[in-house]
């Protein structure tokens, strides 16, 4: 066989592989936004199977400035934004959020639970010894609670405050704050008597594209 012919051959040949081989695995799941009704906006994100959970935040302005929306726990995918300002322009971003947690405690019964503050200096969040240390949950008169604790590590983005309520099965976020932050308040709802708190020393995933969605009349 001539070396041209040869060669054309290899070439039907290898296209011939590459059609048969697997079929390319589909593209990841994107963060989307979708008008279900003039001013109601449904989000959707990919699962993150190593997240602690998910920050979602809104703006008027692809700039900025931007408003965290909600804290979501880890098995939530989906959020609907709803009533929102008729013929808006909303752009959304998410990114996942983990670090270590305290032990658990509850009211009235914080120190039973609490873990004693780590030896050494505070260290990295993205270490376990980095959870905070020693918290604790005091009841006040005005039916809130006030949870103080031992911030273990150097270079958190801020506390989430989780909480289990009764008769539920995972910690849900409820209350964030700054940076080397030590104490903070929650005022109970109904139904909240009798559950159990955790904090974590925050640390973010990189943020996700920005989407938008311009509302309609109203």
């Amino acid at each position: 066989m001539p070396p041209a012919a040869r060669t054309a051959l290899a070439a039907v040949l290898a296209a011939t592989l590459v059609s048969c081989g697997p079929p390319p695995a589909p593209p990841a799941p994107a963060f989307t936004a979708t008008l279900t009704s003039p001013t109601n906006v449904v989000l959707h994100w990919p699962s993150d199977p190593a997240a602690a959970g998910y920050l979602l935040e809104y703006a008027n302005a692809a700039a900025g400035p931007w408003t965290a929306l909600q804290y979501l726990p880890p098995g939530q995918t989906a959020y609907t934004h709803p009533n929102l300002i008729p013929e808006t322009p909303f752009y959304y971003r998410i990114r996942s959020f983990a670090g270590p947690v305290s032990a658990t405690v509850t009211a009235g019964n914080a120190s039973a639970s609490a873990v004693p503050p780590a030896a050494g200096a505070p260290v990295s969040v993205r270490q376990p010894e980095a959870a905070p240390a020693n918290l604790t949950a005091t009841p006040a008169p005005d039916q809130s609670l006030h949870f103080a604790w031992t911030d273990r590590s150097t270079d958190e983005a801020g506390f989430l405050l989780e909480i289990r309520r009764p008769g539920a099965s995972d910690f849900a976020p409820v209350e964030v704050t700054d940076p080397h932050t030590t104490h903070c308040a929650l005022s109970l709802l109904p139904g909240e008597q009798g559950s159990a708190f955790r904090i974590r020393a925050l640390s973010y995933g990189p943020l996700s594209p920005v989407v938008e969605r311009t509302t309609g009349k109203d």
